[in-house]
């Protein structure tokens, strides 16, 4: 499956099928939120959250690609993220993109 985050596919012609998306809610684990709560007082990166947004991100690209998949799309276009807060100590990470088919 093709993904660019441009609004098209450069020297195809397409037809657009519709709008994709995947989404997930990822928790931290009391582990990561302690050593992140340490991390705070050194400063740096904190190791733990960003593999837990980047393993949220990978979760919800998928779901969009398979919700792509069943609409027959060869590609998906315009591809953008987005997260946010929707608890304490969860985020939600959003995946989507306009589903097209190549001619």
């Amino acid at each position: 499956m093709l993904l660019l985050n441009i609004d098209h596919v450069p020297g195809k012609e397409m037809e657009a099928l519709g709008i994709v998306k995947g989404t997930v809610v990822q928790s931290k684990n009391f582990g990561k939120d302690f050593m992140a709560g340490m991390k705070t007082l050194v400063g740096g990166e904190i190791v733990g959250y960003t593999e837990m947004l980047n393993e949220a991100r990978q979760i919800a690209t998928k779901r969009m690609v398979d919700e792509a998949q069943a609409l027959g799309a060869d590609a998906v276009v315009n591809v953008r993220y987005g997260s946010s807060s929707v608890m304490q100590g969860a985020a939600e990470v959003v995946a989507y993109g306009t589903a097209v088919k190549l001619k």
